[in-house]
Order: C-alpha cells, then sequence, then structure tokens
C-alpha cells in the first residue's frame, strides 16, 4: 500500500476497518469483535456451529466464481449450521449477501435482488446496500438502483464506498442513456479515487468516462480518457492492461478506426501468451481474452477496409486455434467468414469447402447448445430447489425465533419478577437495618447521655469534697490558733497549701496515676499527724513488687477513709493509737490497699459523738460511696471497696480497697 491509499480489512469475525495510509510507518489496526447476544441455551455447541457456519461460508466464497452449484451447497449448509436463535442475525446476514454475490455473478441479477434484501433485513450494512443497487442495474430496474445509491449518500460511508456508490450512479445513468449525468457521477467517483489513490478504481472510472463519452458521440473526450486508461492498466498488471486493450480495440472498431484497433489487438494476442487463461476469474459472458476471438477480430477489422488477403491468415489462426479450445462459436463465426471471403474474391472451391465445413461446425454446436440447455435447465431447477430449500430454512429459523422469542420473554418476565421480588426484599432489609440503626444510635444517645450524667454527677461529688476537705482543714489551723502555738500554725498552713494546690490540680480529673495519689495520702496524713502527736503514729507501705506506673486511681478516693480512721477512731483512743496503709499488687490487672487503725472502732465512735455532731450527717463517706458506685457502673466494677474490724473486740478498722486497671 502506499501513501494516500485506503485499506479496508474485512473479516466475519469483527467489523470492517477502513484507514487511510498517512505515512510510511508500519501500521497496526485493532479491530472490534462483532457483538452477539448471548444464548445460555447453546452453551459450548454454539462455539463448534459457528466454527462449521465459518468453514461452509468460506468454501462457499471459495467456489462462487469456479462451481456455482457447490458454492450453493456450501452456501446452504451454512444456513442450516447457523443456529436458529434471536441474536444470530449477524450469521444469517452474512449466508444471504453471498447467496446474493453468487445470484450476481451466475448472471440472476432478480434472485441476488431477493438475497440483498433478507440480508438487510437480518442486518444493516452499507456494503451490502451497495451490492443491492448493482443487483438492481443488473435486473434493469434502473430507478430502484437510482434510489439505493441515492440514500446511501445520506449515510456515514468510507471513502471507497462513497467512490463505488458514485460509480454506480454512473453505470445507471449509463445504461438509460443519460450520459450527462453518467459522467457527471463518474466524474465524482474519479475525484474520490484520486484522493485515495484507489489505484484500480481510477483505471475502471477512466474507462467507464470514455465509454459514456462516446456513447454521447463525443469521441475525443472518449479517446482521451481511454489513453489515459492504457497507461494506468500498464502499471497494474498484465491481465488489467490486456483487458484494457481489448476495450479500447472495441471502442476503435466502433469509430472504424481500424488501424489503431489491429495494433492494440496485435499486441493484446502477444500479452494473452503470457498469462495463464485457466486462471483468470472471467465473468461467462467475457469471452474475448482468447487468441482466437482476437485474430477474429483482427480479421473482420481487414475485412471491413476491405483487405480480405491480410485477413485471411487471421482467419485461419483463428480457426485453428478456437478448434484446439474447443471454442465452436469462434469457430463457426472464423469458419463462415473464411467462406465469404473466398467466395468474395472468386475462390469458389475453397468457399465450398469452407462453408462444407461451417455447417459442421454449425451441427456440432448446435448439439452443443442443446447439451449446455439441458445442463441450464438442471442448473436452474437445482438452483431453484437450492433456493427453496433455503426458503424452507429461514420459515423454519422465523418460527423458532418466535418460539425463542416467547421462551425469552417468559424468562425476562420470570427475571423482571424476580427482581421486584429481590427488591421488596431488599428494601425492606434496609428498613430494617435502618429501625435497627436508629435503635442502635437510640441506645448509644441514651448510654451517652448517661455516661456525661455520671461525669456530671462525679464532678460534683468531687466539688464537694473540696470544701468538706478545706473545712476539716481549717479547723486544725484553727485549733493551733486558739492555743497560741503560731509557730506551728504556720507550718502547718504552709504544708497545706502544697496539700490544696496537689487537690485542686487533680480537682478536674476523672483519674490520676496512683503515685500521685500516694504522694497526696503521705503529705495529708502528716499534716494529720502534725496535730494529733500524742495520738497516733503512722506507717504507709508500697510492696516492692507493685507496678505503680501501671494503675490510676479517682482523686481523692483514699483521704476520706485516712479522715475517718483518725477523727473516729485514734483520736478518741486513749494510748497512743497506730495508722497502717498499705499497697499490695495481687495479680497483674490488681491491687489492694489496705488502711487500717486500731482507734476505738465504729460502734464506740457512735456513741462518744456529740449531740451537735449527730445532728450533722457526714458527706465525706456518703459522697466517696455515690463515686464508687458510679465509677463501678462506668468501668465494670473498677473499686471494690469493703470495712471490718479489726478485733474481736470491735475496735479497730480496716477499709480494704481492690482496684483493677
Amino acid at each position: 500500500a502506499r501513501v494516500g491509499e485506503e485499506l479496508t480489512i474485512k473479516s466475519e469475525d469483527f467489523e470492517t476497518v477502513y484507514y487511510s495510509i498517512k505515512d510510511q510507518q508500519r501500521v497496526t489496526l485493532k479491530v472490534r469483535k462483532i457483538k452477539v447476544l448471548p444464548n445460555p441455551q447453546l452453551g459450548s455447541s454454539r462455539s463448534k456451529s459457528t466454527d462449521m457456519f465459518k468453514v461452509y461460508l468460506d468454501s462457499s466464497k471459495y467456489f462462487l466464481k469456479k462451481d456455482a452449484k457447490k458454492s450453493l451447497e456450501y452456501v446452504t449448509k451454512a444456513l442450516e449450521t447457523a443456529p436458529n436463535k434471536i441474536g444470530n442475525n449477524i450469521q444469517s446476514s452474512q449466508a444471504y449477501e453471498t447467496l446474493g454475490d453468487i445470484n450476481l455473478y451466475w448472471a440472476q441479477p432478480d434472485l441476488a435482488v431477493d438475497n440483498f434484501k433478507e440480508s438487510l433485513l437480518k442486518r444493516y450494512s452499507n456494503n451490502v446496500k451497495i451490492k443491492l443497487g448493482q443487483a438492481f442495474i443488473a435486473n434493469n430496474n434502473y430507478q430502484e438502483s437510482i434510489s439505493a445509491f441515492e440514500g446511501l449518500l445520506k449515510n456515514n460511508l468510507s471513502s471507497y464506498q462513497e467512490t463505488l456508490v458514485y460509480e454506480g450512479l454512473g453505470d445507471t445513468y449509463k445504461a438509460i442513456n443519460d450520459s450527462k449525468r453518467s459522467v457527471l457521477n463518474y466524474q465524482k467517483a474519479l475525484q474520490i479515487a484520486k484522493n485515495k489513490l484507489f489505484t484500480p478504481k481510477i483505471t475502471d472510472l477512466n474507462a467507464k468516462i470514455a465509454e459514456a463519452y462516446a456513447n454521447a458521440g463525443d469521441i475525443v473526450e472518449a479517446e482521451d480518457y481511454y489513453n489515459n486508461s492504457l497507461k494506468l492498466a500498464k502499471k497494474e498488471n498484465k491481465q488489467r492492461a490486456v483487458e484494457q486493450k481489448n476495450q479500447v480495440a472495441d471502442f476503435y472498431n466502433q469509430n472504424r478506426d481500424f488501424d489503431k484497433e489491429i495494433q492494440l489487438r496485435t499486441e493484446t494476442i502477444e500479452e494473452i501468451k503470457g498469462l495463464d487463461l485457466k486462471k483468470l476469474n472471467q465473468p461467462l459472458a467475457n469471452e474475448a481474452l482468447t487468441p482466437q476471438r482476437q485474430n477474429y477480430k483482427i480479421a473482420n477489422a481487414y475485412v471491413s477496409q476491405d483487405k480480405y488477403k491480410e485477413a485471411i491468415p487471421y482467419l485461419q489462426k483463428s480457426i485453428e486455434q478456437a478448434d484446439a479450445q474447443e471454442d465452436l462459436v469462434v469457430q463457426k463465426d472464423a469458419t463462415r467468414k473464411l467462406s465469404e471471403i473466398y467466395r468474395d474474391i472468386g475462390e469458389f472451391d475453397k468457399a465450398t469447402k469452407g462453408y462444407e465445413k461451417y455447417v459442421e461446425v454449425v451441427d456440432e454446436l448446435y448439439i452443443k447448445k442443446e447439451q449446455e440447455l439441458s445442463q441450464a435447465a438442471r442448473f436452474n431447477k437445482e438452483f431453484a430447489l437450492k433456493q427453496t430449500r433455503i426458503a424452507s430454512l429461514e420459515n423454519e429459523r422465523k418460527l423458532n425465533e418466535s418460539r425463542y422469542k416467547l421462551a425469552f420473554e417468559n424468562q425476562n418476565l420470570i427475571a423482571k419478577n424476580s427482581r421486584v421480588q429481590q427488591w421488596v426484599i431488599g428494601s425492606l432489609v434496609v428498613i430494617a437495618l435502618l429501625l435497627l440503626f436508629a435503635a442502635y444510635t437510640q441506645y448509644k444517645n441514651v448510654k451517652q447521655q448517661k455516661y456525661n450524667n455520671n461525669l456530671l454527677a462525679l464532678k460534683g461529688l468531687r466539688t464537694q469534697m473540696n470544701p468538706h476537705f478545706i473545712f476539716n482543714a481549717l479547723n486544725s489551723v484553727n485549733s493551733f490558733i486558739a492555743g497560741n502555738d503560731e509557730r506551728a500554725a504556720n507550718k502547718y498552713l504552709s504544708e497545706f497549701s502544697q496539700l490544696m494546690r496537689s487537690v485542686l490540680e487533680n480537682s478536674e480529673e476523672d483519674f490520676i496515676p496512683l503515685q500521685k495519689e500516694i504522694e497526696l495520702l503521705e503529705l495529708y496524713v502528716k499534716l494529720e499527724h502534725f496535730r494529733f502527736k500524742d495520738k497516733f503514729d503512722y506507717k504507709i507501705s508500697i510492696d516492692e513488687n507493685l507496678k505503680i506506673e501501671e494503675f490510676v486511681i479517682p482523686p481523692m478516693l483514699l483521704q476520706p477513709y485516712i479522715e475517718n480512721a483518725v477523727w473516729h477512731g485514734l483520736r478518741y483512743k486513749a494510748e497512743k493509737g497506730m495508722l497502717d496503709v498499705n499497697f499490695k499488687q495481687l495479680n497483674t490487672d490488681t491491687i489492694k490497699i489496705m488502711i487500717t487503725d486500731d482507734g476505738i472502732g465504729r460502734k464506740k465512735s457512735k456513741e462518744v459523738k456529740t449531740e451537735n455532731q449527730k445532728k450533722q450527717k457526714s458527706k465525706g463517706m456518703g459522697n466517696i460511696q455515690k463515686r464508687i458506685s458510679i465509677l463501678n457502673e462506668m468501668y465494670k466494677d473498677k473499686v471494690d471497696v469493703s470495712v471490718e474490724n479489726v478485733f474481736d473486740n470491735e475496735e479497730g478498722t480496716r477499709v480494704v480497697l481492690l482496684l483493677k486497671k
């Protein structure tokens, strides 16, 4: 292919591609597979039947110009193999297109028209529509061909298809002797062919324009275009050059330019010798490209000039070659013409012998024609039977398509109902999920609200702890001042301010490190011991295996228990008591905190309370119990507290707290 030419890439397996060559680079073309609707009922047999369809159709095309009977048999088998289901119209369309090609080639244009129409009904194709227009011309349906080609011009055509359409219009107008329109359309086709370098078409169109001008009597224009066609044909191949020379020679014969005719035919005879005539795919009506026919026409050209002696050798050659090739038609015509020449020049013996030979050839030709007519009748009968068989296949296909369509619609209805059911079930599931989500959200909101309420309660309880603690501490300061112990009061206040700073820092936290709580307790016990030195001693012990850094504790959780031990147990004891605070790790997740005093005990403490103390409700322990309850609710049993007597006489008190991670 050369730059500017257009490639047409066709196959039964993919959509036709048209590509114009733009430069000298290698070209890679991607094609799109022809889409066929899936048919789940066919399974693997579909693939097998599709393969056989292609084999039969390819075989039909192979024999199309060689053996009409075989070609027809294969296209019938292809139609029988094609699955009779909806969605396989592509294969049916291809089969009917091939059938139309067979009809058109073997001079049955009426059948070609019907089959091309059937192909278009199965699947529209611009190429098939162009073939239909050509079949209309061959069947003398000129108005239909004009309508078909003009309709194609409204479609999206490739450059090559557009060339064929204008050529088809030119052929139609030439057939109805409208030379002006014929030339006009040929010129349009030629212009496209030149732009796209469709070389064979350029040659054909020059020849057709020449013929149209010749029919119109414009000999000069006709000769110019014929000369162009000769030059172009030489550049193609020998066969094309020979065909074109024969056509131009016929033109010179019609215009009685016998010298040019003889020259071209002489060249044609020489060039025919280099061709394998058996391999030439010539239409049935074209038998001109044979030596015997060319010699006969050269002889006729000489006879037309009254050059009988020059004509005789060519007629003798023609008779000899026709006899060798069993071409009885040329042998008959050449024998008769030779007899007439001998008669006209006065050689009556030779004329008589020639005429006798002519009669023998005519008799032989008559017998042959009878055989050919008989064969043609059988051929037409077989063709009609095949066509009937194909029509039967088509009716069967339509019936099966109707059945399949009903089954397909039923399947679609079932699928639609299934989709509706799935939609309803899906909707119910979505509604259920939404309800669950709403319930979960509501539950989460309630839980969060409860959690927030607990946080507020804890904060409130912590704020209550601070005034309570401050009040008790100030009472201690007040006692120092009342005893005129200013130095002790100053020292106590200094320690107290340090304690208060730690308490205030931790008051906003839900949990603080255990280490900070122990430091706060040590400072608090130190202050209480500073006040009641003569009442108790204290000891704070921490298990050396305890990993203090891994535990946290609510702030001011232990202080109220120590305060109770000092103020309600040890303070009222006659002799000096002992306060023991012990931290011990039970396991990786739990520590045990024991606050033990050997004071008067809870029972005697209640008995020695003054009337004023009894009237005041102790908020410290109540506050701490509420905090523990809320913490346990929020954090799944974070703190466990138990209070017990130390001695059997109900003296002494031990508070045990189990604190989990």
